[in-house]
């Protein structure tokens, strides 16, 4: 853990002067990635928009991803708003926790978290068990936090959990599975305006970016 934090802390910050209101957005994929019709896939395609690779998407470890995404978010030249989906949301609690000596809030300007499991129930995955315990830490940027109330890696009540313990605005997706392509989400206008709300991006400009037909509010 001691040489994971001192990793974190070693690399210098990127510049802040002279960026754009508009922040650039990361993808951050959980177990086994991202697939073709999966939301954040669809999103990948849109200006300013880039996907997070982590090493060993079927058997994450804890201090293998958490240094790829410390790099891909100091790399960015630009604001970074995280969209993560699922095991990627506990890689960015961790990353923020991690980063106690230094002020996360100046990397990641926001994020949004979506489905993000229950690594610490008795039936957990064991490919999913290295990012125990589920950091309480509230994060130190806005952030929304979607859960469904049928999501089979976690009960609404641990994600209750999750969004209080990271001071993450809760909102109820309903009975929509893992939030993934399993879920039927495709493009996902209603993400897209939510995570709007943190990125400063128009919604409607985005859903046009996608060919989609759609009005958002």
């Amino acid at each position: 853990m001691q040489m994971l934090t001192e990793h974190l802390r070693k690399t210098e910050s990127p510049p802040t002067s002279h960026e754009p209101d508009v922040a650039r957005v990361l993808t951050v994929p959980g177990l086994d990635g991202s697939g073709p019709r999966h939301w954040q896939s669809y999103w990948e395609h849109l200006s300013g928009f880039r996907r997070v690779v982590m090493p060993e998407e079927a058997r994450p470890r804890f201090h293998v991803w958490l240094p790829a995404l410390d790099t891909a978010i100091r790399l960015s030249a630009r604001p970074v708003v995280i969209a993560a989906h699922s095991l990627g949301c506990l890689a960015l609690a961790w990353w923020a926790a991690m980063l106690s000596g230094e002020k996360a809030d100046r990397l990641v300007h926001a994020a949004l978290l979506v489905a993000p499991p229950d690594v610490d129930g008795l039936e957990t995955s064991e490919r999913i068990r290295d990012f125990r315990p589920t950091p309480r830490w509230q994060l130190p940027f806005p952030s929304i936090l979607v859960a469904s109330r049928n999501d089979p890696f976690a009960a609404y009540e641990r994600s209750e959990q999750m969004a209080a313990n990271w001071g993450s605005q809760l909102v109820d997706a309903g009975k929509a599975g893992h939030l993934n392509a399993e879920s039927g989400l495709a493009e996902w206008p209603a993400g897209l305006r939510l995570l709007c709300g943190l990125s400063g991006h128009n919604a409607n400009r985005l859903v046009a970016e996608l060919g989609l037909r759609v009005a958002l509010a």
